[in-house]
């Protein structure tokens, strides 16, 4: 049921992903008291839901731009499944920006594929990971995904390589400017620091490790059929499937570096993650199995909330 409605792309799936994600929402924020929803948190409730919401539409528009699946709708299904899974991924409104930043840099990244306007691209790659940077600090590890990319070409033009530094200097010195302008000094705006915390206490409940047990297993499962497909991939677009893995993991890397570990640092690693899920979704022969594959994910909220 669940695969005939997502192996291929409809209106319908859109709007079933549209509730789950508002449901995801929905739940983050019950138990609240109601004087806290004045009209004006309302209306930035629903902004974020926009940003969460264009996030996804954008997720699908780099893999179906990119031929990153066999033109099905699983990506977006599965990224509104991680949102119901760890809600609170909703609630963080700095790492919703920066995640959506984020994607705009992958994109971008991505498209280097064709080769067309790589100085353009390799700049507004840099210029919207300095930007998600500014949200969130450890988003700019993303930046490695350029350079790594870039490898995976054979890129010897040394331009190419200099080129993703002036778009975060681009970025610097805009920021700075505002911020001599507005504060009278350079650094106010700069609210996102380097810090780090390596403790991961606050994953010690139960809707916690089932939730990160589930999407690591997946996750890594997954991974093994990911990387063993992609030398049956064309030539062409072999460096974006590595680049989407390559994101997995530095995403991975906030996740561990996160300095306020609340679940929201996961959101990071759902955009890559339900690419790379999509992709041994999609390999499945036996369709039970998709099915079961699926139907644990779509329960797996609907548990945790009895947690």
């Amino acid at each position: 049921m669940i695969t005939s409605i997502f192996s291929k792309s409809q209106p319908i799936n859109f709007i079933i992903v549209f509730f789950i994600a508002l449901l995801a929402f929905v739940v983050a924020r019950l138990g609240l008291p109601a004087e806290h929803f004045t009209a004006l948190i309302i209306l930035e409730e629903l902004g974020l839901f926009f940003v969460c919401y264009a996030s996804i539409l954008l997720l699908n528009f780099i893999v179906s731009k990119n031929s990153l699946s066999r033109k099905s709708n699983y990506e977006i299904l599965l990224f509104s499944l991680f949102l119901f899974i760890l809600t609170q991924t909703t609630s963080n409104i700095n790492i919703l920006f920066s995640n959506f930043f984020v994607l705009l840099g992958l994109r971008r990244v991505i498209s280097l594929r064709s080769q067309i306007q790589v100085n353009k691209k390799l700049f507004d790659a840099a210029f919207w990971f300095a930007i998600a940077a500014l949200f969130y600090f450890w988003a700019i590890l993303f930046f490695l995904l350029i350079l790594v990319s870039l490898a995976f070409y054979n890129d010897i033009k040394i331009n190419h390589w200099l080129i993703p530094f002036t778009g975060v200097a681009a970025v610097f010195t805009i920021t700075s400017a505002i911020s001599i302008v507005f504060f009278d000094s350079f650094f106010d705006t700069f609210s996102s620091l380097p810090e780090i915390s390596l403790d991961f206490n606050s994953y010690n409940s139960a809707s916690y490790i089932i939730a990160i047990t589930i999407l690591l297993s997946f996750g890594i499962w997954s991974s093994f059929y990911y990387i063993n497909s992609i030398k049956d991939k064309k030539k062409a677009f072999r460096v974006s499937f590595k680049s989407i893995l390559v994101s997995a993991i530095i995403a991975g890397a906030i996740v561990i570096l996160a300095p306020i570990k609340d679940g929201s640092e996961f959101l990071f690693v759902f955009a890559p993650l339900a690419i790379i899920i999509t992709n041994y979704i999609e390999i499945i022969e036996e369709k039970w199995f998709k099915e079961i594959f699926l139907a644990v994910l779509c329960v797996l909220p609907f548990m945790l909330l009895l947690l």
